[in-house]
């Protein structure tokens, strides 16, 4: 079983996108299997074996654009990756960019990114043992 602060301890050692492969395994081994982050209001729902936690929201609801611009939001995603913007400010890109939440599957180590019709505008694999990366 996993609780909010021990998720909050592994997200506190994430500085920018290039940490995220490491936070992904520290949650895998807490038992997480799926994530959920909203960029409405920045909440996230975890789930794990028979249990789910939600975080409180993060901030005011905030609008996401109604047409998604893939191009743009893979172009900061890049730069995020990169360690080139902080957490706060790739949520507001990809706000501006039409993506309403990302779910991570950390079974099968992705990280698919949603718009707000649901449709799948940019699924990654996340480097890290069983996927060949690390």
């Amino acid at each position: 079983m996993f609780t909010l602060e021990q998720i909050a301890q592994a997200h506190s050692r994430v500085k920018s996108g290039a940490d995220f492969p490491r936070y992904v395994q520290d949650i895998i081994a807490l038992g997480v299997q799926r994530y959920t982050t909203w960029l409405t209001d920045g909440h996230t729902d975890y789930e794990g074996a028979g249990q789910h936690v939600s975080t409180p929201p993060k901030y005011a609801s905030e609008t996401i654009a109604e047409r998604c611009n893939e191009a743009h939001f893979r172009e900061r995603l890049k730069q995020h990756q990169q360690g080139g913007s902080d957490f706060p400010t790739f949520c507001g890109e990809a706000r501006a960019a039409g993506v309403q939440c990302w779910v991570v599957d950390t079974a099968a180590l992705t990280c698919t990114y949603l718009d707000k019709a649901g449709n799948a505008v940019l699924v990654e694999v996340i480097p890290g043992p069983g996927n060949g990366a690390s």
